[in-house]
């Protein structure tokens, strides 16, 4: 399945485009919350507060964005609002239950530090992602002659992969072996949300690239 052909077939469409928006807002805003969610109750470092904060800074900015197209679109992330929401809402749930699990195998780890070491390992996977993501849908905006874009989420998140992989170099001398079973949990969750999104937006192509 062509991510680029799914975008294009979304940002085609007004309404589509809206809830595609408000469904990334959403995923920001799940992820910084998911990342609050692992800080230790006293150690807190300074990276990830700037990590949580720039995750809600981004799904207010995407949310923001909506002010661009026509109507009055996506006040909320009722299931309404929002691009394949079953996919959309178990997502990251589903991929952070998966990697604790993988960690608790191959670590041994519990409390704190099974939260900070998947933190670690889902950061980055999800990084990897947008990484890929969103320049593809950038290139569908300028494309498109569309007001909208994420030109400045694109350079941040390269920064937050970065910062990720110095935190993972840390946390393991095979941090790299891991990370890339990792990023394979990821592709399968990843490929079943593609599915649903082309499910709702019409386009029916077997496999994503």
């Amino acid at each position: 399945m062509e991510i680029k052909a799914i975008l294009e077939n979304i940002v085609s469409d007004n309404q589509l485009h809206a809830k595609w928006l408000n469904t990334l807002s959403y995923m920001e805003n799940a992820g910084a919350k998911k990342i609050s969610a692992s800080e230790h109750k006293e150690q807190v470092n300074l990276i990830i507060l700037k990590h949580a904060a720039e995750e809600h800074r981004h799904a207010y900015y995407l949310k923001k964005q909506l002010d661009k197209l026509d109507g009055d679109l996506c006040k909320t992330y009722t299931n309404e609002e929002l691009l394949a929401p079953n996919h959309t809402k178990f997502y990251l749930n589903a991929l952070d239950v998966a990697v604790c699990r993988y960690l608790k195998q191959h670590f041994n780890l519990t409390g704190y530090e099974l939260k900070f070491g998947a933190y670690l390992f889902v950061t980055y996977a999800i990084e990897v992602r947008a990484d890929e993501l969103y320049p593809i849908y950038q290139d569908v905006l300028t494309q498109a002659g569309s007001k909208v874009n994420v030109k400045s989420i694109i350079l941040e998140e390269e920064g937050h992969l970065e910062e990720m992989l110095n935190q993972l170099k840390t946390f393991s001398p095979d941090w790299e072996e891991h990370a890339n079973l990792v990023i394979k949990i990821e592709q399968d969750m990843f490929s079943d949300w593609m599915q649903g999104l082309a499910l709702q937006t019409g386009i029916a192509i077997p496999a994503v690239n």
